[in-house]
């Protein structure tokens, strides 16, 4: 169901990339310029908090939140990987967030980066306080420590389960995603009337569904951007 308060004059438009990326990603961009275009402002918020060596997501949750606003702020949240799950434990918490756009969202984040790195790797990891990825915005290696798990762990326990998400909400993920499993994405629809999940050929970065992912975020968005889409 829409709020009756959630009227266009009272939202704020957020983007919350994913894990190594930044607020230039190409889904984001491309998300800002279509919206632009329909003289709605979207804000790609930057979430390397307080870097990508030290990143929080405990910090993500804290800076969406003060950037939503007032307390008589609405915001829609559009969130890509890690930023899906960002913006679920948001809205989760945050009575002023009306909607969620998820792409390929990263539920289960702590076990599946268990499982994908394997014992040893995980262990190195813990012991030495460091682990390589890559980092999308430079195309070059860089590292994240253990305390990025410490503090994952606080605000996104594995037992909890899935983020209790109330809002309407769409999710758009790749059925070929080599990063995050498509299946979080459908046991978290199932059963969910508010969550409409949308399943694309694509893998984990939905490039070539970016089209697609506009046209189902503009019909699922039509009762918040108002005369927006028919101007």
């Amino acid at each position: 169901m829409i709020p009756s308060d959630a009227s266009p004059k009272k939202l704020r438009y957020l983007y919350l990339h994913g894990f190594g990326s930044g607020p230039n990603s190409a889904k984001g961009v491309a998300t800002a310029e279509h919206y632009a275009r329909l003289g709605v402002a979207i804000e790609r918020l930057d979430l390397r908090l307080p870097s990508l060596e030290h990143l929080r997501v405990s910090a993500m949750i804290d800076a969406v939140r003060q950037r939503i606003g007032s307390e008589d702020e609405r915001a829609v949240i559009f969130g890509s990987s890690l930023g899906g799950l960002v913006a679920s434990r948001v809205a989760e918490a945050d009575r002023r967030v009306v909607a969620l756009v998820l792409l390929a969202p990263a539920f289960g984040l702590i076990p599946r980066w268990k499982q994908r790195l394997g014992e040893q790797a995980w262990a190195r990891w813990e012991a030495t306080g460091w682990h390589e990825v890559h980092d999308y915005t430079t195309s070059k290696p860089a590292r994240v420590d253990f305390d990025f798990i410490r503090d994952l762990e606080r605000v996104d326990p594995p037992a909890q389960g899935f983020p209790d998400v109330r809002v309407p909400t769409l999710i758009v993920h790749g059925v070929q995603d080599e990063v995050v499993d498509i299946e979080g994405s459908r046991m978290f629809a199932s059963g969910r009337s508010h969550v409409r999940l949308v399943e694309v050929p694509d893998g984990h970065n939905l490039i070539a569904s970016v089209p697609r992912i506009l046209t189902e975020a503009d019909a699922f968005l039509a009762p918040f951007l108002g005369g927006a889409l028919r101007a």
